[in-house]
């Protein structure tokens, strides 16, 4: 297993960082899956620090009219890691990622982490990722 970089190391640490969660949980979920599932989580994570997006899961995040402010700025928000994996059964997935950015009072720190939980939902003859709400 790598080391993850120094904190502030920038875009530059993102690789190992990737590497890092990669080694620590072994890939268990199959390609199109996986990929659907970090696409979802990317775009969750997004909508729920920045703001951005959050149209796309009005189940999740409410009305968009009357959304509280995001807590991080667009400006400098960016995913440093990410990886997603089956969470107990092939039916539970979860998207670990690992992200950077700037508060709304100036304030930046890197390697925060999320995780979003997702659960197959049968959809005639296929089937799709649902996001869980946060408890």
């Amino acid at each position: 297993m790598s080391v993850p970089p120094p904190h502030g190391e920038g875009v530059a640490g993102d690789a190992a960082i990737q590497k890092s969660l990669e080694g620590a949980w072994p890939a268990d979920l199959a390609a199109d899956d996986e990929r659907t599932l970090l696409a979802a989580g990317r775009g969750l994570l997004r909508a729920d620090a920045t703001g951005i997006g959050r149209g796309a899961w009005p189940a999740l995040f409410g009305d968009p009219d009357h959304a509280i402010a995001p807590p991080f700025s667009t400006a400098r928000f960016r995913i440093q890691a990410a990886i997603a994996r089956s969470d107990s059964n092939q039916d539970k997935a979860v998207v670990h990622l690992v992200w950077a950015g700037t508060d709304r009072a100036g304030t930046y720190t890197d390697r925060r982490i999320s995780d979003w939980y997702f659960t197959r939902t049968p959809r005639k003859g296929a089937s799709s990722w649902t996001p869980l709400p946060r408890t």
